[in-house]
């Protein structure tokens, strides 16, 4: 909880000094993203590890305290305006990391962020090429390393297309590239879970559908 209001203190003083056009520091925007991610995702707020008991008593004392981070980036990133194309690619992964927690409410929040970073980039660059290369890479990277699960899946499908629907000119790339990484966590999923299977052929043919 320290840590907690401590990092929202340094947020506080990027808005007031460090946004505008004139003072805005790109490195310092960057340390709080990556410190407010490692604090989210560090292994002693992870809930759903612990007993049903000492969670109970940890959400009783202090609440989620990821939700409350999360929320916190959430706002961050789009403070951001204009400076938003500055951190596409490079927060892609850390961002992804974060909707990653099994945590609804918070991926529910966090998710649309990156819509606004396909529009950022199709704004710049009249198309979102960096962005999808970059959240294929890191969802490969994320969802080899344990994290993601069928809801995850569910929400990303149905809150980005939403989004993708209705914009003017994302509505079809926009869907396009929604329905690609929906395809690929499927596989990457199967992938996971059969890994484990003593059978080769099904393991061979999970291998085959991810490349």
């Amino acid at each position: 909880r320290v840590f907690l209001r401590a990092i929202n203190q340094y947020a506080d003083m990027l808005n007031k000094k460090f946004l505008d056009q004139t003072n805005f520091e790109l490195q310092l925007w960057n340390n709080y993203f990556h410190l407010a991610v490692a604090f989210l995702t560090q292994e002693s707020l992870q809930l759903e590890n612990f007993s049903s008991t000492k969670r109970a008593k940890i959400l009783n004392k202090y609440g989620d305290m990821r939700r409350q981070i999360g929320f916190e980036i959430r706002d961050m990133w789009y403070n951001l305006g204009q400076h938003k194309i500055k951190f596409i690619p490079e927060m892609v992964g850390p961002i992804l990391e974060m909707t990653l927690i099994p945590e609804t409410e918070l991926r529910k929040a966090t998710i649309p962020i990156f819509f606004d970073m396909m529009q950022c980039e199709f704004h710049s660059t009249r198309s979102f090429q960096r962005f999808e290369n970059e959240i294929i890479t890191k969802l490969d990277h994320e969802v080899e390393g344990g994290r993601g699960d069928e809801q995850y899946k569910v929400l990303f499908d149905k809150i980005l297309l939403e989004h993708c629907r209705k914009h003017k000119y994302l509505a079809k790339s926009g869907e396009t590239f929604v329905k690609l990484v929906v395809r690929l966590m499927e596989r990457l999923l199967d992938y996971r879970t059969i890994m484990h299977d003593e059978n080769k052929e099904n393991r061979m043919s999970c291998t085959v559908n991810v490349l």
